[in-house]
């Protein structure tokens, strides 16, 4: 049995339950529609990171969780997540070589999707109308990339997650 300093699924863990408490963190009502969607981007820098790790069963489980945490309808979260982590996991290596501006806007772009997913979803089961506050969040976590990049990395390496 691994030890557990030297398996890379604690960090991992750990990682993901900080952005849940940091996505269902409770916020001004100015401040919400910028808030960026820690949950998925965490997901997605382990799918680019790692993605015989972390893929489309633990970006499922992620956004289960969040349809849970966030009181939605179970699965629009877990559906949205899963399709973009498998977009992200598919092509991780191109994703690897562009530079952490760049990687912000492609992560921005697949963020962008990811609510539209969730409108699209939504707005089939519960005839809600399309606003911009949908997007607003995609556009934050695009600009928070280029901070938890890093971040995610340095402990990644320091950690010796493989």
């Amino acid at each position: 049995m691994a030890k557990v300093g030297r398996s890379p699924w604690w960090f991992i863990n750990i990682s993901i339950l900080i952005a849940l408490v940091l996505t269902i963190m409770p916020l001004p009502l100015a401040l919400k529609p910028f808030w960026p969607d820690w949950a998925a981007m965490v997901v997605v820098y382990w799918a680019i990171a790692l993605p015989h790790r972390v893929s489309i069963g633990v970006a499922w489980f992620v956004g289960f969780l969040l349809d849970v945490l966030l009181g939605t309808v179970l699965g629009v979260h877990a559906v949205s997540l899963a399709v973009i982590t498998f977009g992200v996991a598919s092509n991780f290596q191109r994703i690897r070589n562009f530079s952490v501006w760049q990687q912000s806007v492609v992560i921005g772009a697949f963020l962008v999707l990811y609510h539209f997913l969730v409108f699209w979803l939504n707005r089939f089961l519960l005839n809600v109308n399309f606003s911009f506050e949908y997007i607003t969040p995609a556009i934050s976590s695009a600009f928070f990339w280029l901070w938890l990049f890093p971040l995610l990395r340095a402990y990644r390496r320091k950690f010796k997650v493989r």
